[in-house]
């Protein structure tokens, strides 16, 4: 394995365990918001999903820059 296919390797392990500690999380804080607002807790299930798209975009938008 060389140094680039080992940092995107690392960079893809952090991603998955951020948005995996936030999937385990996001029922709790979904039932906590939804006693405030129905609303609101549609909305933090929607901006968690459209984040995880957004940093899979960006992250393959930067390694076609590099040419990887």
């Amino acid at each position: 394995m060389d140094r680039d296919t080992r940092n995107a390797a690392i960079a893809a392990a952090v991603i998955l365990l951020l948005f995996g500690l936030a999937a385990y999380f996001l029922p709790v804080i979904m039932l906590a918001a939804g006693k405030v607002s129905m609303v609101l807790a549609a909305v933090i299930a929607v901006i968690f999903m459209v984040a995880l798209f957004v940093v899979l975009w960006l992250r393959g938008r930067s390694q076609r820059k590099k040419g990887l």
